[in-house]
């Protein structure tokens, strides 16, 4: 089974968010879409092109870094709104 790769913001791609004319809009939004819980392929299917291969130059440049985190719901939040 393969890995799923997933992408959060750096330092650099916050600041390069504030001026999207200089990065260009296909990197701009996929620096706005990559939040640390979307996946490759969910980042590929919201921008309609696969992103394999900009989100991964865009790490190497430091714009964006892996994350391994795995985000679930939060179960005490349910657990409040039952009780």
């Amino acid at each position: 089974m393969g890995s799923i790769r997933r992408y959060a913001k750096t330092a650099m791609a916050w600041e390069a968010l504030s001026r999207p004319d200089a990065v260009g809009r296909e990197v701009h939004t996929l620096l706005l879409m990559a939040n640390g819980r979307r996946s490759e392929q969910e980042l590929s299917l919201l921008l309609g092109a696969d992103v394999s291969e900009l989100a991964y130059g865009l790490m190497e440049k430091g714009y964006l870094q892996k994350t391994g985190a795995l985000f679930l719901p939060e179960a005490d939040d349910d657990a409040q709104a039952s009780a």
